[in-house]
């Protein structure tokens, strides 16, 4: 699909990544002159990525990793930081090894690197692919400038169940978007040159299916059928290697019932026979070892099943290097299947220009001044400001005016530490700008701040434990829940308007943190009430890793603004859209339901052959519905308000019909009729009305945002063809059926224009 018009587009930069794939001649002749010369137990090294964990610096050599480095039997490490000890450590790989091939240096870059951005998902709802691929690039050039060339991103694991910790580290629930958040990652990490020492190695995760784990349970089983793999789960996955990137990483869920881990249709039928993924695949964490308790043999029958299903490199299990001989004198494996694995790592390498030059992402002078700039902290406020959804905004209440006396009431409030959200392993969190910090320096001499925690984050004392691991932690306060709440009504008493810094903590969302209850902690939410009763207007600036449920807070709460994990500069960023320097233009990318009881809830759902024939959410037995809830969620996919208001008018159509390789052009008229300048994101979607299988009610496939001053009017135009009208058959044929179609462009999924065309083959 082309967008038209002069706004963003939906389109990430599209590069031509054949450009810059290494002279293959040259590269075939040196590997096969390695491959030849290796020992098996030098092969068999090059698929062992064990963890370093954080190598002292002038300990390296002495280590036990240094030893298997110098025996060839490492090809790459992990979760090793700084140029000085990555320097120690490939010098070792290099000057010291029989064959000194060069090492891989991995690490979870996720959402930056010492600079951080928001959380995955609070980045997605800017819809700004621009924006995005940009984080990715600084991510690349900050981690690169420490000696990292690997990163383990993008995550881009469809989720529909927001109780999943991992809903945090995605983009939702939509496959359209995902991939092409998926292609802007990819471009951003690797650029137009792998060679270039500021780019870095991206590797898609989790292959596949991980975000649908049953009852939201972190490494839980999935079970699906293929046709809704292919049209809603596998999409974001094949975006990625469309474009170009250079590893994936196997997840740890079952698929069909095989680990992904061990499933050869999965890993060579699907991603290397149909895609033609040609980089390299590594395991999750242990990945091949957990196949024993899933029931598939012990370590030397799960290595064997893992390399012949596909897998190159075994991270940290150390499956490989223990039983792939025993495996290949039993005839359990082939020498081929080895060869080909290592083949594809050293080609990896290659690319990486790390042949050429092995510290070519060795330079302290790089590290001095490329990382945790003030650029990149500036860049990291724009974006962490364009991430924030205005869920509520009663009577306008935001933005408020900096001369007012202010009162920062929560536990989220002061915790530079929780800023930056989960999976922030390189970010020096103390050095993050909390809610207070940034709105005391944005208010300067104007106005008044007044501080007060409120409560503690729960009443339990382990949950919030274990929802501050990792260096997040937020101090628990000796005083009783009645202190704490006398002191901030005090507070409150004294202030003009109130900011509620309230919702999860950083670890409260993540890997291994998946809730049954997803509504915000209890303690806050009698903070929250507490509040709301002094008859001061309250905001509630809310924390979270994922769609919460809030119907309370939205029935009780005139504003409501959803900041995620913003980053680095958070406080700076919560701040500007607070006082109206940014107006909030993000939506959300997934579904907030009203219940848990509603889960998996998603826009893009299947009929029923009994829908509610009302539009009210009113009850009607022998329907599909719910005896005590409305079908409807909460807040929609695609909702998010603004300062100002937009007036969507005269959709068109330039014709009635689609025909083969023409196309459809769609327009929209789009009004500002506000009282500020801002931005929308005008969104697309479609419904094929008959089909030879069922169809989902609604499916994004386009989005623009543009920018439109107060009182200004846009037309704004989408292209349609075919290929944006193909889904998987029964057959698993990728076609587009002749009949009716509906289209829908509006400010989110629910509330839309609508007109319709014919396809016509």
């Amino acid at each position: 699909m082309n967008a038209q018009d002069n706004a963003s587009s939906n389109k990430s930069q599209s590069i031509d990544y054949s450009a810059f794939k290494a002279d293959k001649v040259k590269m075939d002749k040196k590997i096969d002159s390695l491959i030849a010369l290796m020992t098996l137990e030098e092969k068999l090294g090059q698929l062992n990525l064990p963890s370093s964990g954080d190598i002292t610096t002038g300990q390296s050599k002495s280590s036990d990793v240094a030893t298997k480095i110098k025996e060839g039997k490492i090809g790459g490490l992990f979760n090793i930081k700084s140029v000085e000890k990555i320097k120690e450590v490939q010098k070792i790989a290099v000057e010291e090894s029989r064959l000194k091939i060069p090492l891989l240096f991995g690490m979870d870059v996720i959402h930056g690197y010492e600079t951080t951005f928001p959380i995955p998902l609070g980045l997605s709802t800017s819809w700004d692919m621009p924006l995005i691929q940009e984080t990715a690039r600084i991510a690349a050039q900050e981690a690169s400038a420490d000696g990292i060339n690997w990163t383990f991103s993008p995550m881009v694991d469809i989720s529909r169940d927001p109780r999943w910790g991992r809903v945090s580290e995605g983009n939702g629930e939509d496959p359209y978007l995902g991939g092409e958040i998926a292609k802007a990652m990819v471009h951003g990490y690797q650029g137009d040159d792998l060679s270039k020492n500021n780019t870095i190695l991206s590797t898609v995760k989790h292959f596949a299916l991980y975000g649908a784990s049953e009852a939201g349970r972190d490494y839980n089983t999935v079970d699906m059928s293929r046709i809704r793999m292919y049209n809603d789960y596998f999409p974001p996955y094949k975006a990625a290697i469309d474009a170009g990137v250079g590893s994936v990483m196997a997840s740890f869920n079952e698929v069909d019932g095989i680990p992904a881990t061990g499933n050869k249709w999965l890993l060579t039928d699907v991603l290397r026979s149909q895609w033609g993924f040609s980089g390299f695949l590594v395991t999750d964490y242990t990945g091949i070892n957990e196949m024993i308790d899933h029931g598939m043999g012990d370590l030397q029958a799960v290595s064997a099943l893992a390399l012949n299903a596909g897998v190159d490199m075994d991270m940290v299990g150390e499956g490989f290097v223990s039983t792939l001989k025993k495996s290949l004198d039993e005839d359990k494996v082939s020498i081929e299947k080895v060869d080909a694995s290592v083949r594809r790592i050293l080609e990896s390498k290659y690319e990486l220009g790390l042949f050429e030059d092995p510290y070519r992402y060795i330079d302290v002078n790089r590290a001095k001044s490329e990382i945790f700039t003030s650029e990149n902290r500036a860049f990291a406020r724009k974006v962490a400001s364009q991430s924030m959804v205005l869920l509520k905004n009663e009577n306008n209440l935001l933005p408020i005016k900096k001369s007012e006396i202010i009162a920062v009431i929560g536990p989220l409030a002061n915790t530079s530490e929780n800023m930056a959200g989960t999976w922030s392993v390189a970010t020096p969190q103390d050095k993050s700008i909390s809610v207070l910090q940034g709105i005391k320096e944005v208010v300067g001499s104007s106005g008044s701040v007044l501080y007060a925690k409120g409560s503690n984050l729960s009443y339990d004392k382990g949950l919030e434990e274990r929802g501050t691991m990792f260096g997040k932690e937020i101090p628990r306060d000796g005083r009783s829940d009645e202190e704490l709440l006398k002191e901030a009504i005090a507070i409150a008493s004294k202030a003009n308007v109130i900011i509620a810094a309230i919702g999860e903590s950083a670890e409260l969302s993540g890997e291994s943190s998946s809730r049954t209850n997803i509504s915000i902690p209890q303690a806050q939410k009698d903070l929250l009430q507490a509040l709301l009763k002094t008859g001061k207007p309250v905001i509630l600036v809310l924390f979270n890793g994922r769609p919460l449920v809030l119907t309370e807070e939205n029935e009780t709460v005139p504003a409501i603004l959803d900041v995620w994990f913003a980053g680095t500069e958070a406080g700076y960023a919560i701040a500007d859209v607070l006082f109206g320097d940014v107006n909030p233009s993000a939506k959300i990318t997934a579904t907030f339901p009203r219940s848990v009881g509603q889960i998996p809830i998603y826009y893009s759902h299947k009929n029923t052959g009994r829908p509610l024939s009302n539009s009210e959410g009113k009850f009607e037995k022998f329907r599909s519905n719910y005896i005590d809830e409305r079908n409807e969620p909460l807040y929609p996919f695609g909702y998010g308000l603004s300062y100002t208001n937009f007036k969507y008018d005269n959709l068109k159509l330039s014709s009635d019909q689609l025909k083969e390789n023409e196309s459809l052009e769609v327009s929209v008229t789009v009004q500002n009729t506000g009282n500020y300048d801002g931005k929308e994101i005008v969104q697309l979607y479609i419904r094929d009305l008959v089909g030879s299988v069922t169809r989902p009610v609604k499916q994004l496939k386009g989005f623009q945002k543009i920018f439109l001053k107060k009182g200004e009017t846009k037309i704004v135009t989408f292209k349609l063809t075919v290929e944006d009208l193909k889904f998987y058959n029964y057959d698993l044929d990728f076609v587009a059926e002749s009949g009716d179609f509906e289209v829908f462009v509006g400010t989110n999924s629910n509330e839309t224009l609508k007109t319709k065309f014919e396809l016509v083959k």
